[in-house]
């Protein structure tokens, strides 16, 4: 049976988020056909393996559960992917992988740090690469990539916090020629954790510094008027990927909350008119498909396929849209490279079950990283022969 190591947490803001999504999803994953390891990253960067980390009770009280799980490191010991412990001699062994789950959320984790070391190991990873991963996460290079392929993302202004301290009046003077409203983001951080409206100079600087207190680059946008939220998910890899439906986001404030998406009042009326379902993390309202003309329906299919092929995606990836209702104009806001839930809501109105969504996702894993497997990554050379002991080499290296 195949060994599927779930890994989740990390010294995220979105650490929390990440818990629910990755509970949520062994609970779905096939156990006639996979067995499940549970590994939870902490706060403080510690790696824990056991069966209690399958309950949520756990999370709660950790402190006070950790005598029910092993503190373990990852590493490779032959031809396994082992989980060693990482206290005592004897029986240090705990379990092996043979395939790697990351359900992780925010930086630090969900931005390639992760998947680097785990592709480091040797083994099929679930989801994003470093490169699709990284660019994902961060909001400034992914415009910037966007951009570079025509595909069309909000207008916006960043930052770093030093430039904003040395010339906090030039960046605010920028900023304005957006026009009011903008929208204030942490350039790294997901879940809606540190945004803001600005509607004045004086909110804006409000805004930012409170965006400063969890990152250090900053980005403001423009604020799409008549605004249209919409959402679809991409599911493969390079050279298969198939879209979900379209959800419509339903509005709440200006923008999506962290409490509108998890902490809200969700009604539980199913996926039309709700995403409060069994099993689902969000409360935040929905209609899965969007009352949308199909034209815009067909067109949201095409740029997806596009940013996700552009990004160097895999897995499964949930793709948000700003849409000006009047002029129909369709704007990129951001993927989730590892969207909570997995997205699997966007998928289960067209007839995929969650456990057939997980089963997709560790197979075209595994086939991926076959494929990978069959390229040449090093070769056979004598360079070292060139190389004369501590006096460095004998003439210079290109």
């Amino acid at each position: 049976m195949i060994k599927v190591g779930v890994i989740f947490g990390g010294d995220s803001v979105e650490h929390e988020v990440s818990i629910i999504s990755a509970l949520q999803a062994m609970e779905n994953i096939d156990e006639e056909k996979y067995e499940i390891v549970p590994i939870y990253i902490s706060k403080d960067r510690h790696f824990y393996t056991g069966a209690a980390l399958r309950d949520m009770d756990t999370f709660k009280y950790f402190d006070n559960m950790k005598k029910f799980v092993k503190e373990i490191t990852i590493c490779r010991k032959d031809k396994d992917i082992v989980l060693q412990k990482v206290k005592g001699f004897f029986g240090r062994n705990v379990n092996t992988i043979d395939v790697a789950f990351p359900i992780v959320h925010g930086k630090g984790v969900e931005d390639g740090s992760l998947a680097g070391f785990l592709e480091t190991l040797g083994l099929p990873v679930v989801g994003p690469s470093v490169l699709g991963a990284a660019l994902g996460q961060d909001k400034v290079v992914l415009k910037q990539v966007l951009e570079a392929n025509d595909i069309k993302t909000p207008k916006y202004v960043w930052f770093y916090d030093y430039e904003y301290s040395m010339n906090k009046d030039e960046i605010l003077n920028k900023v304005e020629t957006l026009g009011y409203p903008v929208i204030v983001k942490p350039a790294n951080l997901g879940s809606t954790i540190g945004i803001g409206v600005a509607h004045s100079r004086n909110e804006l600087e409000t805004k930012i510094d409170e965006a400063l207190e969890y990152e250090r680059k900053i980005v403001v946008e423009e604020m799409i008027p008549n605004l249209l939220e919409l959402n679809c998910a991409v599911c493969g890899t390079y050279e298969y990927y198939e879209t979900s439906l379209v959800a419509e986001m339903k509005m709440k404030h200006e923008l999506l909350t962290f409490e509108d998406k998890y902490l809200g009042g969700g009604k539980g009326k199913g996926m039309k008119g709700s995403a409060k379902t069994p099993n689902s993390m969000s409360t935040s309202e929905f209609e899965v498909p969007a009352n949308i003309p199909e034209e815009m329906t067909n067109k949201i299919y095409e740029i997806s396929k596009q940013v996700f092929r552009t990004l160097n995606l895999k897995g499964v990836c949930r793709i948000d849209y700003l849409v000006n209702r009047e002029t129909g104009d369709i704007y990129v806001n951001e993927p989730n490279t590892i969207p909570g839930s997995l997205a699997f809501y966007l998928y289960e109105p067209k007839g995929k079950k969650y456990k057939t969504l997980t089963d997709e996702l560790i197979k075209s894993a595994i086939k991926d990283y076959k494929n990978e497997m069959r390229k040449t990554s090093s070769f056979t050379s004598n360079i070292l022969s060139e190389y004369n002991g501590g006096k460095g080499l004998k003439k210079g290296v290109k």
